[in-house]
């Protein structure tokens, strides 16, 4: 997230919250944060703003009335009415609580924070975070003793890695606010606690939303249905991978008869792709429209994760950006070890 330094920092509260299941308990604060150091201050805004991407975008949901949505009425009741803020707060560790029986989830810290001035669609918004640290590591601390120095084992949380966070803004509050999520543990489907159980949001079906899961789809498909039912190299996977992303750089729509005719090829692969797609919508309770414009900062996002290299060992990387027919695979029966040889005209 940018325009992090404009930010202000309201209030802040801590609750520990434990999995009820291993009977450890949900331990309540009286009282917010004092913060009056500013370069605290400044750290915790930053820890907790950061990781946030700004154009994957939630809302919240119910099934029957929006209100029944306890995170987004608790959040609804703060902006209301900002002295509510440490009743609130309790209310969402308590809900918190009471949603963290999987047995792989972990005790942690509660934040629940009130923002001002936070940067979003090119104006300044109000935004309630709520924020779980789970993860502790160890760090040294040097400290004077008589005459030298001693060392000192001491666990804490690094402000660089932000495992749980959902920020609020005060925007389109009816439809549900606009909501940023991140899960960065416990990413398993039966653990998704944070997104389905807890704060029960939805995706906002705009075109970051469909460049995105329509490039993840085609990733997860090459990677797993395509190379499992039709027995391909390795480089026919990195040759389609390289004609999607071609596909999405060089488009401004999206249309998946024409991706499907273009990048696919073969009928039996278009349909095993079609199926991989329904799938796909089924599993996330979501739909990815067959037409819809390409989001060029999905694009860049995806390009990340899109590799399409070929690595030999230890040795060698083969970047592949098209024309699979100039590489060719073999045997070298003598030596008893596989080889790739390249066509080419010209080296630079």
């Amino acid at each position: 997230m940018t325009g992090i330094e404009a930010v202000t920092l309201e209030k802040a509260i801590v609750h520990k919250v434990g999995n009820p299941t291993r009977g450890e308990e949900l331990k309540l604060s009286a009282n917010t944060l004092t913060l009056n150091d500013e370069i605290v201050r400044g750290l915790l805004t930053r820890y907790f703003l950061a990781p946030f991407n700004e154009h994957e975008l939630y809302h919240f949901t119910h099934i029957s009335d929006l209100d029944m949505n306890e995170v987004y009425s608790y959040a609804k009741n703060i902006f209301e009415d900002p002295s509510c803020f440490q009743r609130e707060s309790v209310f969402l560790a308590q809900l918190l609580y009471n949603k963290s029986t999987h047995a792989r989830v972990k005790e942690g810290e509660l934040y629940v924070v009130l923002f001002d001035k936070v940067l979003f669609e090119g104006e300044e918004k109000k935004a309630l975070g709520i924020f779980k640290s789970e993860t502790k590591e160890t760090f040294l601390k040097v400290f004077s003793h008589g005459q030298g120095w001693e060392i000192a084992a001491e666990d804490g949380i690094n402000i660089n890695k932000l495992d749980k966070g959902c920020l609020v803004f005060r925007t389109d509050q009816n439809e549900g606010f606009k909501v940023c999520v991140v899960d960065n543990t416990n990413k398993q489907q039966d653990t998704q606690y944070w997104v389905t159980d807890f704060l029960q949001v939805q995706p906002f079906t705009n075109s970051y939303h469909h460049t995105n899961q329509t490039l993840g789809l085609c990733k997860l498909f090459i990677e797993k249905e395509y190379a499992e039912k039709f027995d391909i190299s390795r480089t026919d996977q990195l040759e389609m991978m390289g004609r999607s992303m071609e596909y999405f750089k060089s488009r401004e729509q999206f249309n998946l008869q024409e991706f499907a005719e273009e990048v696919i090829h073969h009928p039996e692969v278009v349909d095993t792709f079609m199926d991989y797609k329904r799938n796909f919508e089924a599993n996330r309770n979501f739909a990815i429209d067959e037409d819809f414009d390409i989001n060029l900062t999905a694009v860049k996002k995806q390009a990340k994760v899109f590799k399409t290299v070929l690595k030999l060992d230890k040795n060698f990387h083969i970047y592949i950006h098209g024309r699979r027919d100039l590489i060719e695979r073999g045997y070298d029966e003598e030596t008893g070890q596989k080889y790739y040889k390249l066509y080419y005209e010209e080296e630079s």
